[in-house]
């Protein structure tokens, strides 16, 4: 699997994320899944001068995929995440929240966002210099 092409994030876990049986409650990986985008596009955003990939986005579709049960530690598990897809106004996010070694796969999940121009209350296109920070981390 070609992992150049991946923003990495390391996401801490946090004992009140847990159920009873100390495993991560599925509602919290959406939260997760956003921290790792957030700090993707902020800092995509601030290299490339691409200000409005950080806020002016809505998340239109969202789909997650539990492999494996991930259960509490002190360290934190890794979130890859690459651009799957660039349309002419929406791109997607592919992610995987996975450990390396041994390598165990947690989640796989998938976002469709689309920039809004929220002056503007309205849905815009994707700009040149956007397509450009996002193509950078087109993957498989």
């Amino acid at each position: 699997m070609d992992h150049h092409n991946r923003h990495v994030y390391h996401c801490p876990l946090r004992w009140g994320d847990m159920d009873a049986l100390g495993h991560v409650n599925n509602g919290r990986y959406v939260d997760y899944l956003q921290d790792a985008r957030v700090d993707f596009l902020f800092r995509t955003a601030k290299e490339l001068g691409a200000d409005d990939l950080e806020t002016g986005l809505l998340v239109a579709r969202h789909e997650v995929q539990y492999r494996a049960p991930l259960r509490f530690r002190p360290e934190p598990v890794r979130i890859e995440l690459w651009i799957s897809e660039i349309k002419a106004a929406s791109f997607t996010v592919d992610y995987e929240i996975l450990d390396v070694e041994p390598y165990t796969s947690y989640v796989q999940a998938r976002t469709r966002l689309v920039p809004f121009d929220f002056a503007a209350n309205r849905l815009r296109r994707i700009t040149p210099i956007e397509r450009e920070a996002l193509s950078k981390l087109v993957g498989e």
